[in-house]
């Protein structure tokens, strides 16, 4: 790998024509070594079928792998309006710079969120979205997931951002069954409804973005343990509040001023004191309108937080009064014992601010015209030059502003933020500002690129070396991949002890004013050793020059302690903590409380307070499997559709995406081996598991053969002897049926010649009227003891008259009672069998289910009472 210089210089940045400031210039010969004779060969052959280079959809099949395939690719998949490509771990993603509603329709999330296996469809971010969801509901360690969108300004990263958030918000919170419909439309509500109010006191319209960051990000959804989303919270990073006051040429202020001015009714305009001719100095390019101008969308997202009409029109009057201020302009007194003169159209200006903000204007000219010097217990006054005039009001612009930022986002956490009880688990969405290299760049742009150099190393750390050492441990044959790292630069920046941030808190905490060219010399000798630095001895304006991964950037000394620092002077505070704003009064009333709190860390300087609040942000981010996706600006003008092949190589090789398909492609090639060997060893595992398969089955099925052979032979053999057994039995039966039946004939022919003479009290007892037979029918008991037990049953229809002759009845049959119906039943269960004999009177049939010739008992014992379970068959009428 070539070093940053051989590759490509950096231009300070310059307007072409419609004032477009690019941060990467091509030096005049070519930036990539000339390759040999084979490689190009190589090349040549690859590109040659052009048709078909928009099919790989995954960078690492590309052969061979260098800048000029993988852009070639880029620009054809590019042209065909496919914009996410695989890199390996990452994901390529190309801006379109227009509109592509059907690319993240609610289908095309339930598509991707529902599919087996989301690699196999086409590269999206909802693929990366995806595997980290399902990464979550796998529980694997680490089971939190970070995101991390990086890129250029204008790039595409908020844009990402609001997708991966929309694609949470529908998947997580549309599978629940827990909770109510409407509790889960308004968290999802919420979480959302979070982004327009940041975006538009936090984005800005620049020369390279019409919706740039102008802060840092990092958005923390919270699932449960059933993975539904519960609430999210947001932390920021480094505010460019000096925007309020300044703006670079040809760019804009935070969204929300020009949102004001476009949306607000005739009576907000009439509260605000801001007529429709009225200009202010703070708001330039004011006729330029972008899709972010949309005034209602951001109130309607307040109202959905919660923050109420009283609270809003206390927030928009705070912003009215920050424009009225920005036409305060003072002008230098004759005599320097005295203040310097308020310009005459500038009075009007400021009595209105004063009265937004809700403070007394002869204090607040005079807390911006006169500075409080404290000797000892005295309180000295002393009047400020016309510079420091200004200065002074641009403080307590960005001071406001700043504290108003913050006080939304801590309203926003507190609105979306779930309880810690209650979810257990988080997906991280980070958000941070691009790279960035202008004609002038100063401390904010060290910053910002400072940050990045951060989320670069984190990448390396995690991916082009950790993953490398992997494969080695795994025993894998690898040549190490040649990647730029830059921790040396990282060491410039922040290293201990010396560094560019050591030396400039060094500088600021000193107790004098501070002087560019000094500052300079003294970098110089401190850190002339790291070859990341560099001076140009030609330039009459004081700056330093830092080779960063992306590039190298010119920064301007001048300017950088003071905003280091950070001064506010404390008059301005106690002047805002008396404003009769209920909401001004309160947020500066908390500051004031904060810093007696921490103990004189109100000093800390902004370097040293982004650099605690960035390695915070790391350690969440170690702790997280990342997931990275990589936005490439295709063309410095946002034009739709237009790839130019100089901005898009230079990001390609500043974030280490040449590098990452090599080292994806080599460890594919590596595995690919590997797989290939274990792929024999399979195929020779599979066929002696088939052999052995084969005659496990052949003796299975001899086996049970032999058994059915043995089973059908006893079956016979028991058939027979059954057969035998039962003819038999049914022989014994028949010879008994007869006798008893001829026994019975006997009997019944006895019975009918010699009818006994009863008792009249007998008859009287003993006799039953049945409803078929008009005269009585003498029931008495059988003296031979044939007995109708457990016969299936014996139904009679009787009436009888008399409670006698009912109980004679009952006891002579054994008759459970019925109204109007009786029916015979044996008690060989209880007593024994009942006996009966009926004349041959009428006609009384017994039915019966199965043969009583199974229980017939052919010599009962007539001394005896007749018990068990005999039972005869009585096949003709009585």
């Amino acid at each position: 790998m070539n070093s940053a210089d051989d590759r490509r210089n950096v231009r300070a940045g310059h307007r072409n024509g419609g004032g477009t400031v690019t941060g990467f210039v091509h030096k005049g010969h070519s930036p990539h070594p000339s390759l040999d004779d084979s490689l190009e060969g190589e090349i040549r052959a690859f590109l040659t079928d052009e048709d078909q280079l928009h099919t790989y959809d995954d960078l690492t099949k590309v052969n061979p792998v260098t800048p000029t395939t993988v852009l070639k690719c880029l620009q054809a998949r590019y042209r065909v309006k496919v914009f996410y490509t695989h890199a390996g771990c990452t994901l390529v993603a190309l801006n379109p710079f227009q509109p592509i509603p059907d690319l993240y329709s609610l289908d095309v999330m339930k598509e991707y969120h529902c599919a087996s296996q989301p690699q196999e469809f086409k590269p999206h971010i909802f693929i990366v979205a995806e595997e980290a969801y399902r990464n979550v509901q796998g529980q694997l360690e680490p089971v939190n997931q970070s995101l991390v969108v990086s890129g250029e300004s204008g790039a595409g990263k908020t844009w990402t951002s609001r997708c991966l958030m929309k694609y949470y918000a529908t998947v997580a919170a549309s599978s629940s069954v827990l909770k109510s419909q409407d509790t889960v439309e308004r968290i999802e509500r919420r979480v959302l409804d979070s982004n327009p109010i940041m975006e538009a006191f936090g984005n800005a319209c620049t020369l390279r973005n019409n919706n740039s960051s102008r802060f840092g990000k990092y958005i923390q959804l919270q699932l449960d343990r059933c993975q539904l989303l519960v609430g999210a919270s947001v932390q920021t990073y480094l505010l460019e509040k000096t925007r309020v006051a300044c703006q670079p040429a040809n760019e804009r202020n935070f969204h929300i001023f020009y949102q004001m001015m476009k949306g607000a009714t005739d009576e907000q305009r009439k509260e605000w004191k801001m007529s429709h001719d009225q200009r202010f100095v703070w708001l330039p390019k004011a006729e330029k309108t972008i899709e972010e101008d949309c005034f209602h969308d951001t109130v309607e997202a307040m109202v959905h937080l919660g923050i109420n009409a009283e609270k809003q029109r206390q927030i928009f009057k705070i912003l009215a009064g920050i424009l009225q201020l920005g036409n305060v302009n003072f002008s230098s007194s004759t005599d320097e014992s005295q203040p310097c003169n308020l310009q005459e159209q500038s009075k009007d200006f400021l009595q209105r601010a004063a009265e937004l903000l809700c403070v007394p204007a002869e204090e607040l000219q005079l807390c911006l015209r006169v500075r409080t010097l404290k000797a000892g217990k005295q309180s000295v006054l002393k009047p400020c030059s016309q510079a420091e005039c200004s200065m002074r009001r641009d403080c307590l612009a960005k001071v406001i502003y700043a504290q108003l930022f913050e006080w939304l986002v801590t309203f926003i956490n507190n609105s979306i933020c779930a309880d810690k009880s209650t979810w257990c688990n988080f997906i991280g969405v980070l958000d941070v500002y691009g790279f960035e290299c202008f004609q002038i760049n100063n401390l904010e742009q060290l910053c910002i690129n400072y940050a990045n150099e951060k989320l670069q190393q984190h990448f390396v750390a995690h991916y082009l070396r950790a993953q490398q050492e992997e494969y080695v441990s795994e025993g894998l044959q690898w040549s190490f991949v040649k990647y730029q790292d830059n921790q040396s630069c990282l060491d410039l920046i922040e290293g201990s002890p010396v560094s560019v941030f050591s030396l400039l808190n060094e500088e600021s905490r000193l107790n004098r004013a501070s002087d560019a060219k000094t500052f300079k010399v003294r970098l110089e000798k401190e850190l002339c050793d790291n070859v990341n630095i560099s001076w140009d001895k030609f330039s009459k304006v004081p700056h330093f020059t830092v080779a960063h991964y992306a590039g190298k950037v010119n920064y301007q000394i001048q300017g950088m302690v003071e905003k280091n620092k950070d001064p506010v002077p404390p008059e301005l505070i106690s002047l805002l903590q008396k404003s009769e704003n209920a909401l001004l009064h309160q947020i500066f009333t908390d500051r004031e409380a904060e810093n007696m709190t921490s103990k004189g860390l109100s000093k800390v300087t902004v370097v040293s307070k982004f650099k605690n609040s960035l390695e915070s942000l790391m350690k969440i981010l170690h702790t997280t499997t990342p997931h990275y996706t990589r936005c490439i600006k295709p063309n410095p003008d946002c034009k739709p559709l237009t790839f130019k092949k100089e901005e898009v190589i230079m990001q390609l090789e500043a974030c280490g995406i040449v590098e990452t398909i090599h080292i994806s492609a080599a460890a594919l090639t590596c595995l690919t081996l590997v797989s290939q060997l274990d792929l024999l060893e399979d195929q020779r595992k599979r066929i002696l598991s088939q052999c052995a398969f084969s005659i496990q089955c052949c003796w299975l099925r001899y086996q049970r053969r032999r058994r059915q052979a043995r089973r059908q032979s006893a079956t016979l053999i028991q058939a027979v002897v059954r057969s035998w057994l039962v003819r038999r039995q049914v022989q014994r039966w028949n010879r008994a049926a007869a006798v008893i039946q001829n026994t019975w004939r006997k009997w019944r022919d006895l019975v009918k010649e010699d009818v006994p003479v009863l008792n009249p009290v007998v008859r009287e007892r003993g006799s039953v009227q049945l409803s078929t037979i008009q005269e009585p029918v003498t029931v008495r008991g059988w003296p031979m003891g044939l007995a109708l037990a457990s016969a299936p049953s014996i139904t009679m229809s009787l009436t009888a008259t008399g409670f006698q002759k009912m109980m004679s009845v009952m006891a002579s049959l054994n008759l459970p009672s019925r109204s109007g119906e009786y029916k015979v039943e044996t008690n060989q269960y209880t007593q024994g069998v009942a006996s009966i004999r009926a004349q041959p009177k009428g006609s009384v049939k017994l039915h019966y289910q199965r043969s009583p010739l199974l229980y017939a008992d052919r010599q009962p014992d007539l001394k005896s009472d007749v018990t068990g379970f005999n039972e005869i068959l009585l096949e003709k009428t009585l």
